[in-house]
């Protein structure tokens, strides 16, 4: 593990148990500090560095590597050239300085769609933490300029929604609130950078989801087909703790578990031993029995999707073994999609069953490894590959590097999903404090700032180093409109993003498209074996003997 607990250097701290990624296991709203993303969500690019400084030095302690993981894999540095200076720069010192890196990118067939940093953020869908911090996770990305998804199910749960579902086999939404909502909030900021994403499961499908957007917004849209995610291999749950809603919620067509129409267990409720329900979704594919019927049922969908009128098409995939991730490079190559988004094992979410969690698919660097090799054989042969986006458990900007170097030229951008919810939480809690008035409608559980945040500023424009960057973004009467959730969202990603740009420095690369898998080495031979990606003690080894027999 490359995380513990706490880190010196830094000063931050994990509430919980330290994952991978370096969040806790249990990411929860109402945490008071200090993991490095939290912290991050208010000092920004400050935490890139050790504190203390004049009176500390520091040193790394993650120069042993055991396992494979991506915390296993180390990023190259040259100590000559440069490449990918932008236009009107030269290869002088005087240019080549890391804030001269380009971190925009774009992915996309035939319809390109630009963002200014690699980051998507994960299927933010039916559970009750997206619905809460919507306004912080959308408008903090329609900020930053990069695509936010909207889940699945968020129709399907919506009480206020108005469903026709006469017909078994296609019904018809009159009326969607939440998903308008959610749209809407993202485009009010949108700017040309970015794009508003909406994910379809069985039942969004059964239900007419993809037809109701494509009449009310038209192209404004990316769709969303999804076979998985990392974190279950099941469809997804929500947990409700009132009955009347688990049986609305089985009258809409979802299973519901226990049963909340069962006598027994409505006794049970009423007296106390039941007091909660998870609603799942269904599995997807379960007719069709052989690849050539998974290819057709895929083709048919994806070209019903363009005659509703939708130009950009994305595909999610979860860490299922190597004949899925096969099919899914493979078919969204020859469908010409926009973006297939690889979830692997090691990924959060909003509620899956634990030990699934811990015990299911393909870990993500295996994965992701896998990903390259196959994308490869497709482009060998001359033919189109689909962009790709690499998810799981991913929340630092090493992370960013690594996982695009790990795929390149064929990764895009990186999917987050916890990591990018924390500085909404942070954000709704601290204007929450600050305006008791309002803590109520932002979900802020906080009835005063914490010392944690305390120590670092008592109102927004102290607390935010980046406040005065989205107010010159907005404008300053604009500024009055902005959850803090999303100042919060903007300056974690103005860390990420210094932080990437140092990186690429480090590999003397100017641009985000030359980033390539000779900008990452293994640490340990197993990692090397596993990924393709040669040792640290093997790259360069034999220019280095010829310089030494020179």
């Amino acid at each position: 593990m490359r995380f513990s607990k706490s880190n010196d250097a830094l000063g931050t701290t994990n509430r919980g148990n330290p994952t991978e990624s370096g969040l806790c296991t249990l990411c929860r709203a109402d945490c008071q500090g200090k993991c490095e993303t939290w912290l991050s969500s208010l000092v920004g690019r400050k935490l890139l560095y050790p504190r203390s400084y004049g009176i500390s030095t520091s040193g790394a302690n993650n120069t042993t590597h055991v396992g494979v993981s991506y915390n296993s894999l180390r990023i190259q540095g040259y100590a000559y050239g440069a490449t990918g200076i932008g236009e009107g720069l030269s290869n002088d010192p005087d240019d080549c300085i890391f804030p001269n890196v380009d971190l925009t990118t774009e992915f996309g067939d035939r319809v390109k769609t630009r963002i200014r940093m690699p980051l998507i953020t994960g299927a933010l869908g039916s559970t009750f933490v997206a619905q809460k911090y919507w306004d912080s996770f959308a408008v903090g990305g329609a900020l930053v300029g990069i695509p936010v998804v909207i889940g699945e199910n968020v129709v399907g749960v919506d009480r206020e929604s108005e469903i026709d579902q006469s017909d078994n086999r296609k019904g018809v939404v009159k009326k969607a609130p939440e998903l308008e909502r959610r749209i809407e909030t993202y485009l009010r900021y949108y700017d040309g950078y970015g794009g508003i994403v909406f994910q379809l499961n069985v039942e969004d499908t059964r239900n007419g989801v993809a037809e109701f957007v494509a009449d009310k917004y038209g192209d404004k849209c990316i769709i969303e087909l999804k076979w998985g995610q990392g974190a279950k291999n099941i469809g997804g749950e929500i947990q409700v703790t009132s009955i009347d809603y688990a049986l609305f919620l089985q009258n809409r067509g979802y299973i519901v578990d226990p049963d909340p129409s069962s006598p027994e267990v409505q006794q049970a409720y009423e007296n106390g031993s039941i007091k909660s329900f998870a609603r799942h979704s269904r599995l997807g594919a379960t007719n069709l029995i052989s690849v050539e019927q998974v290819r057709e049922d895929f083709m048919t969908s994806v070209e019903y999707l363009r005659t509703l009128g939708f130009s950009r098409i994305t595909l999610k995939t979860g860490s299922y073994g190597m004949e899925e991730l096969a099919m899914a490079i493979k078919f969204a190559s020859d469908a010409h999609l926009d973006l297939l988004t690889i979830d692997g094992s090691g990924g959060g979410t909003g509620m899956s069953p634990w030990n699934m969690m811990q015990s299911w698919g393909v870990p993500s660097i295996n994965l992701h490894a896998k990903a390259y090799e196959y994308a490869n054989i497709i482009a060998a042969k001359g033919r189109n590959v689909v962009d790709m986006s690499f998810a799981g458990g991913f929340a630092l900007e090493d992370h960013i590097f690594k996982a695009l170097a790990l795929g390149a030229p064929f990764t895009k951008l990186i999917c987050m999903g916890r990591a990018i919810m924390i500085p909404g939480f942070v954000g709704a809690n601290i204007e929450g404090a600050l305006f008791p008035e309002k803590r109520g409608d932002l979900n802020g559980h906080w009835p005063e700032l914490p010392k944690t945040v305390q120590r670092v500023g008592n109102s927004a424009k102290e607390i935010f180093s980046s406040y005065f960057d989205v107010e010159k973004k907005v404008g300053k009467d604009e500024m009055k409109n902005i959850p803090y959730g999303a100042i919060a969202f903007y300056t974690m990603a103005d860390k990420l993003a210094c932080g990437l740009q140092q990186l690429l420095a480090g590999a003397r690369k100017f641009s985000l498209s030359q980033i390539t898998r000779n900008d990452i080495f293994s640490g340990n031979r197993e990692t090397a074996q596993e990924t393709g990606v040669p040792h640290v003690s093997d790259v360069n080894d034999e220019s280095a003997r010829k310089i030494l027999n020179s």
